[in-house]
């Protein structure tokens, strides 16, 4: 059992969030009660941080994937000495505090990870072990450690439900990520009911099956306990390890190892009732113990020690291996080389073309060598996506290596491999990549079908509302997919991704704006980016005669023009812009004016001053018509009330991809008729 001080750390933990869930009249205390000996033993003894900066590099990384016990965690970064004031605790749930409903990354020091969608967490910390072990592979020489830190997450029977969390955890084993270690709070209670009524398999049993080292504490109290489990953990270096500590929700309170506990608040009567069980004052609220605080803000003179030594390691690094320093410094910082856009490929005009996954997949190979933090992968879609790094090695331990390398096209087996091999997991590939990139020093892209970002749906809103810079590539964008089908046509996707808040989607029309936008997705800083690309060749135009590429920055541009006041604008994204290019040759013959219009993303465009954007869709022109390969959802914005939009507001079908365009109406001559049939609404006979 823990001697008195650790216990009266644990019970401050404790009752600080009790206290916290009551005053705000909100939140869930049966975690924090149950599970604060273990999160104390591991920030009191096993937790590499500094509390004064959180942000410096070599530290361990927490994750408390059981978001909503976030109580817990805002009590340990108090008692640690974060910057988190008593204060800020107090206001817990509150308008406008630190201290959020769920952890919130950026929003309260300390935090790595914005988890509460249950699952999320887990595959985060997956995420992070895996860019330790790729940067550590990168970087570190003989004699010089410099990226040598754990990650430790704790998670709870939801989290291990959620598919993410499996999906995750075996591609973990798969790696042999021996620096992540998960704390379970085992407790047998979900929100609804006791863990007996759904989730009785053996959870040890399921994850040693996945590769991991499994330890069992059976009593949640016993502090040495858990210590001894942690330490074994942490000595464990081949395989990742889940410690299983049997706890109690809501310990010592009257609804203790009742579902009840979750995510209510106790009320005024019982917590008096668990206060006096456990020997704690009942008044007055928020007791913080003088003997307890001081204790546990050792970790602020510890972490200042454990960073200036490893400041004084990293000297003597740079000054043996001045490049690597250099070029990792530059990589934590998120800061680009110089010149690592000089190879960016322009494509010569060709009427045939080439589908934009294949100038992307070109772009990504003529920029890596010079742009080290770029990694990622696919949904075991390499061949199909083309977003393989040829030459640059794939992420995988040399003794998993297979004789078949196709995903990488060379550069051989090592944690240093730049090529991540996901499975087929999508949801688990977009956590995984916000864990990457929430950890530093990695810009972190995925890889699949357009259709399938349906799965990595939860982890994209999550990268956006944590602001992390991570780069989604979606191919195979539209019916023109052909015979494999609706399932496998995007319809209602593109609609759906440019409703998440602070995403932005990107459809370029030919090789020349795929490459730049490549460049805006690289350039971009805190915020996710998309890029949605063809499986089918599109025409590289002419940019001697149409307006450059680099537009795209803008999100919308006038691609073509008649240098006269338009009657009509054509507005079109991606595959279709060819469409309404040749639509006003047609129409110029009939001495229409037509302004054509590439709008590839509306997230840029909508970030454009009101004279810009009034400059490419004048007010006055009110007879337009956009053009899309998806749902027409969201285009009226665009064409106004007077408009019209030729789109896909039914599912696909299986045929080929050229027929199935025509049966849908993405023809020339459609697109003649239907912006004609505008003019004669506006200006009839």
């Amino acid at each position: 059992m823990p001697d008195q001080i650790d216990q009266r750390c644990i019970d401050t933990l404790r009752f600080l969030a009790v206290d916290m869930v009551q005053k705000a009249d909100s939140g869930h205390p049966g975690l924090p009660l149950g599970a604060a000996p273990m999160a104390y033993t591991l920030w009191q003894r096993f937790l590499k941080h500094n509390p004064r900066n959180p942000g410096w590099s070599d530290r361990d990384r927490f994750v408390l994937s059981a978001g909503h016990g976030s109580a817990l965690l805002y009590a340990l970064l108090h008692m640690a000495g974060y910057d988190l004031s008593l204060d800020d605790i107090k206001q817990f749930r509150q308008w406008g505090s630190r201290t959020p409903g769920h952890p919130e990354r950026g929003h309260t020091p300390g935090v790595e990870v914005t988890t509460g969608p249950l699952g999320q967490g887990m595959a985060n910390a997956v995420g992070l072990a895996m860019a330790e072990a790729q940067l550590a592979a990168r970087y570190n020489r003989d004699g010089f450690d410099i990226v040598d830190h754990r990650t430790w997450a704790l998670v709870s029977d939801g989290d291990l439900m959620e598919g993410v969390a499996a999906e995750a955890a075996s591609l973990a084993g798969h790696l042999k990520l021996g620096k992540l270690n998960c704390l379970y709070d085992d407790n047998y209670v979900t929100l609804a009911a006791g863990t007996d009524i759904t989730f009785s398999e053996d959870r040890g049993k399921r994850f040693e099956s996945y590769g991991w080292h499994v330890q069992h504490v059976a009593d949640g109290n016993d502090v040495e306990a858990i210590a001894a489990a942690l330490q074994a953990a942490r000595d464990e270096t081949g395989r990742p390890s889940l410690v299983i500590v049997r706890t109690h929700i809501g310990y010592g309170s009257p609804e203790q190892d009742s579902y009840k506990a979750h995510g209510s608040p106790l009320g005024e009567e019982g917590v008096r009732k668990t206060k006096q069980a456990l020997g704690w004052p009942t008044e007055p609220d928020f007791v913080v113990p003088e003997d307890a605080l001081a204790h546990m803000r050792q970790a602020v003179a510890r972490g200042a020690d454990i960073e200036d030594d490893w400041n004084t390691r990293f000297a003597a690094y740079a000054h043996a291996h001045r490049d690597l320093a250099a070029e990792l410094e530059r990589s934590l910082h998120a800061a680009l080389p110089d010149g690592w856009d000089a190879a960016l490929p322009v494509f010569p005009a060709d009427a045939k073309g080439m589908a934009t996954r294949e100038a992307s997949g070109k772009v990504m190979n003529a920029i890596a060598a010079r742009l080290p933090q770029l990694t990622g992968g696919s949904a075991d879609l390499d061949p199909s996506t083309k977003t393989a790094l040829k030459g640059l090695g794939d992420f995988n331990p040399p003794a998993t290596a297979a004789t078949d390398t196709q995903g990488s096209e060379g550069g051989g087996w090592s944690l240093a491999g730049r090529n991540l091999h996901f499975g087929v997991r999508e949801h688990a590939m977009g956590a995984i990549a916000n864990g990457m990139a929430a950890h530093g020093g990695c810009l972190p892209y995925t890889a699949t079908f357009l259709v399938f970002s349906d799965y990595m749906r939860p982890p994209m809103r999550l990268a956006a509302l944590s602001k992390l810079h991570v780069v989604h590539v979606f191919s195979h964008d539209s019916i023109a997919l052909g015979e494999d089908g609706p399932t496998h046509q995007p319809v209602e996707q593109l609609a759906g991704l440019r409703a998440i808040p602070g995403l932005t989607v990107i459809r370029p029309c030919d090789a020349n704006e795929t490459a730049a936008a490549w460049r805006v997705a690289i350039e971009t800083r805190n915020a996710p980016v998309t890029l949605v690309l063809t499986r089918q060749a599109v025409p590289t135009l002419d940019r001697t005669r149409f307006k450059a590429a680099d537009c795209l920055c803008c999100g919308a541009y006038v691609l073509d023009d008649d240098d006269t006041s338009p009657a009509l604008i054509l507005i079109a994204s991606g595959s279709e812009v060819h469409l309404v290019v040749e639509a006003a040759q047609r129409l110029r013959a009939q001495e229409i004016a037509v302004r054509c219009v590439s709008m590839p993303s509306w997230e840029l465009f909508d970030a454009q001053p009101r004279e810009y954007r009034d400059k490419i869709l004048p007010p006055r022109v009110r007879a337009r018509l956009a053009v899309e390969a998806g749902a027409t959802q969201g285009w009226w914005r665009y064409v106004g009330d007077a408009g019209d939009v030729i789109g896909v507001d039914r599912f696909g079908a299986s045929a080929p991809g050229d027929t199935n365009l025509r049966e849908y109406g993405f023809t020339v001559d459609n697109v003649c008729n239907r912006a004609l049939a505008l003019l004669r609404s506006k200006h009839p006979s």
